[in-house]
């Protein structure tokens, strides 16, 4: 999904026009054919700017960052705590862009001849100046920690294997060109560049293979699986000199190896995951531990951006499942200590309207910066997303998360909703200094999915009665395109003019990035309604997929224009979370089995990575 999926870029380009509207109304709450055209666990044991097209002189780098809840029903469902019912039979098959070939040359490199026990001896940044570690300070290990006693918490894994159906088999076909070109031109790097047959890194750390580890498992792919298992353990190595970004490493690597260890019980990436996660606690070394935004996993040194020292609210605020469930895992508590603190000290912060967050942070005075802009698309998204879900990863225990998400969904209701003409299509739009756009990025419809899921697991109806017109305008946003894709932003006509549709897309926000949201919230909203209509929708854009973005030597390619079905210009870049989220959600959303990676038993982090709920003490 979404975040600001971590979980993305975003709203690059467009300028804005503004409309003072009045808001619609909401009481609050108390509380294809292919055209080839391109069981609970044990406890721990004791032991400034009008709105986010503002680029910062920054180019796009692929990121979720630019890229990322009345009295509700006292009965809860109450299901049996196991594993889902996964299909796990296989169907019927340096950092600089490169070629495959130029890379295998690089392959084998000399062994860091250090022995893995030995610390690396660094130092530590802070704000440009380079001090010593504090005396007890703990660096990177050069290997995952080993585990102490007792026993790893069991993986819920499993399952009977299914048969996909016709739908389904069509998502498999997907999946197996869309890794044919990674295998074949970017094996063991970040992302695919389908067109010219190459790749491109941005970690250096196989984004695209771990962000499709659960994929594959779930698609019942087990002969890929084992292959990109094999490629874990031999060659994925986190002692490198290289800065990650905090929260899409988190979300991505951090995320998917969780989720591959829960869904495969195969320790190997439950011990990848808490060295890779110990490699990014420097950047929470800040004076209010609100943590930097970028880490170096080898040196153990963490900085802000280049151009602030600011980070981004839903980065920090949207990592709080992943290291939540490593500790639970590991008996660590340090990771969760860490990110509870974020959580704690925003709760407290000044600067919110009616429950919505500004979209920075200082990371040297924990202070909100760039007040009275707020947003739900890039840079604002998955800060909701998380409110919601740690409350139902912990067990519906921590109130405040879930008050501080009812409270923003009212805010939401008053502050940032309206209806399109002529349609009266509601959308949810953006506002600065009390001046309302009707712009809305397509990270923005993660929100009905949210909405659902909430609804699922207790809050009122009024939200599922939200999410239903909110999942209608997202549809309408691929629909009405030419391609039967959403652009990056649309714009929506407030006022009754002849000739005008609804949704209005400026030049420079015709391109689609292969992304998630749209089928993410179809995902949901047939999980929750059962209405298969949801399908037939995510059906139609599974084909426009196929249609506009295959690229004949393998894999799919973000493309420029979405207006223009002869031409619609594909970038040459397969986004990780093509494979991560988008085909994964469609996967599930075209099972008629709810036992499929239950909603009582899991819940996804904005990366599409799913994680179990934890059952109360």
């Amino acid at each position: 999904m979404a975040a600001c999926e971590g979980r993305r870029s975003g709203a690059l380009g467009s300028s804005q026009s503004d409309f003072l509207t009045p808001p619609v109304g909401g009481a609050p709450w108390a509380v294809a054919t292919t055209v080839v055209m391109y069981p609970p666990p044990p406890p721990p044991p004791h032991r400034d700017f009008i709105s986010v097209t503002l680029s910062f002189g920054e180019s796009y780098d692929n990121s979720k960052s630019w890229r990322r809840r009345s009295c509700w029903r006292k009965s809860q469902r109450h299901v049996q705590r196991g594993p889902p019912h996964l299909q796990i039979r296989p169907p019927s098959q340096d950092l600089q862009d490169g070629t495959q070939e130029e890379a295998m040359k690089r392959e084998d490199v000399p062994v860091d001849p250090r022995p893995e026990g030995d610390p690396q001896r660094t130092v530590i940044s802070w704000r440009g100046a380079v001090i010593e570690p504090e005396q007890g300070t703990e660096l990177p290990s050069r290997k995952a920690e080993v585990p102490t006693k007792p026993p790893l918490p069991p993986a819920r894994t499993q399952g009977t294997p299914a048969h996909p159906n016709y739908r389904q088999k069509g998502v498999i076909d997907v999946f197996l060109h869309a890794w044919k070109g990674y295998r074949k031109f970017a094996w063991g790097h970040d992302e695919l560049k389908p067109v010219s047959r190459s790749f491109s890194e941005w970690f250096g750390l196989g984004l695209t293979l771990i962000d499709a580890l659960d994929t594959m498992w779930i698609l019942g792919l087990r002969k890929e699986f084992e292959e990109a298992r094999k490629w874990v353990s031999k060659k994925l190595h986190f002692e490198k000199d290289v800065d990650v970004n905090l929260f899409e490493s988190t979300i991505r690597i951090l995320g998917g190896l969780l989720s591959a260890y829960h869904l495969s019980g195969d320790s190997l990436f439950l011990r990848k995951a808490e060295d890779f996660g110990n490699r990014l606690m420097p950047a929470f070394r800040t004076p209010s531990k609100i943590p930097y935004s970028d880490v170096n996993i080898g040196t153990g040194v963490a900085h802000p951006p280049r151009w602030t020292s600011d980070s981004t609210v839903a980065e920090v605020t949207s990592i709080q499942l992943e290291f939540r469930e490593l500790s639970r895992l590991t008996g660590a508590k340090k990771f969760q200590e860490a990110v509870e603190k974020v959580t704690q000290h925003i709760h407290g912060l000044s600067g919110k309207k009616d429950g919505l967050v500004p979209m920075f942070i200082n990371t040297h005075s924990g202070l909100f910066t760039h007040l009275g802009v707020f947003t739900l698309g890039a840079r604002a998204d998955s800060y909701y997303e998380y409110l919601l879900k740690q409350w139902i990863q912990g067990g519906k225990q921590e109130t405040q998360l879930l008050e501080d998400y009812v409270e923003a969904i009212e805010g939401v209701r008053t502050h940032l909703l309206r209806r399109s003409e002529p349609s009266k299509l509601t959308f949810v739009g953006e506002l600065a200094h009390g001046r309302f756009s009707a712009k809305m990025d397509h990270l923005v419809c993660f929100l009905p999915g949210t909405l659902a899921l909430g609804v699922y697991h207790g809050l009122p109806a009024s939200h599922m009665e939200l999410a239903r017109e909110l999942m209608e305008t997202c549809y309408q946003m691929n629909r009405q395109m030419e391609t039967g894709l959403s652009p990056e932003i649309v714009h929506f006509n407030l006022y009754p003019q002849p000739g005008r549709r609804d949704v209005e897309v400026k030049p420079a926000d015709r391109h689609n990035l292969l992304r998630p949201e749209t089928v993410e919230s179809l995902f949901y909203l047939y999980r929750v309604t059962g209405d298969r209509k949801y399908q037939d929708w995510g059906w139609e854009i599974l084909q426009s997929f196929s249609r506009f973005t295959r690229v004949p030597s393998g894999g799919y390619s973000s493309i420029n224009n979405v207006r223009d079905p002869q031409k619609p210009e594909p970038r040459d870049k397969m986004e990780s979370f093509f494979l991560g989220e988008t085909l994964k959600y469609l996967f599930l959303l075209f099972s008629d089995d709810p036992n499929l990676l239950s909603l009582d038993a899991y819940v996804f982090n904005t990366e599409a990575h799913p994680l179990p709920i934890w059952s109360p003490a």
